[in-house]
């Protein structure tokens, strides 16, 4: 009867850790949910990262055009094609270029 009694404490020790143990890998706050919440996390810091970039150029471009014109002359030039007088326009083709053989 002594035997039997230690051995139902040691099921019951090993039991309990095996539900810990699931708990610890399995379970719904575990090692694997953690792992890929943190991934998720990382993952959503690169594309705030990359937005703040964004957000940083852009911010400089609006303070360049309330403050400056240069600014506003070269999006004219880029965007509206603003050409001033006295100037001549030159336009570079970027096209490959090809040769063929007569």
């Amino acid at each position: 009867m002594k035997y039997f009694s230690q051995f139902m404490l040691l099921a019951l020790a090993v039991a309990m850790l095996l539900g810990l143990q699931y708990q610890y890998w399995l379970g719904e706050n575990g090692h694997f949910a953690s792992k890929k919440l943190l991934t998720q996390v990382a993952d959503q810091q690169q594309l705030n990262d990359n937005q703040v970039t964004a957000n940083n150029l852009l911010r400089t471009d609006v303070y360049d055009l309330k403050n400056g014109l240069e600014a506003v002359e070269e999006h004219a030039r880029l965007d509206l094609g603003l050409i001033k007088p006295n100037e001549t326009f030159v336009q570079v083709s970027t096209a490959p270029t090809t040769y063929s053989r007569y």
